[in-house]
């Protein structure tokens, strides 16, 4: 057995002994949503055809405005890349593992 499938066991064990221990059924866990679909993945970037590459036109793009935001910095993050940045409601990803027992600070990046 690789040390992944071991790795899988033992969680899939705690998955049950958690459950045992608060009486909890798999209906219980997807009506809290705890399965929720994983958002999907983005789109590839499509192809430019060379010929659409050329410049058509002598004027400059547009500078960004001075003023533009910077998008914050996540300062929570799971294991599947979602993020927070803290600020706002808790993302569902972020309040359905406190639902389940784990705590914020768990998810806090450096």
């Amino acid at each position: 057995m690789s040390e992944s499938d071991e790795a899988k066991l033992a969680a899939a064990t705690w998955v049950r002994e958690q459950m045992d221990r608060h009486g909890l059924t798999l209906d219980d866990l997807l009506e809290a949503g705890c399965f929720a679909a994983p958002p999907a993945p983005p789109a590839p970037a499509q192809a430019v055809p060379r010929a659409t590459l050329a410049v058509t036109s002598t004027a400059a793009a547009p500078a960004a405005a001075p003023d533009a935001e910077k998008p914050a910095r996540a300062l929570y993050r799971n294991a599947m890349g979602q993020s927070w940045d803290g600020t706002g409601e808790r993302p569902e990803w972020l309040q359905r593992a406190v639902n389940a027992g784990q705590t914020v600070d768990f998810f806090r990046v450096g």
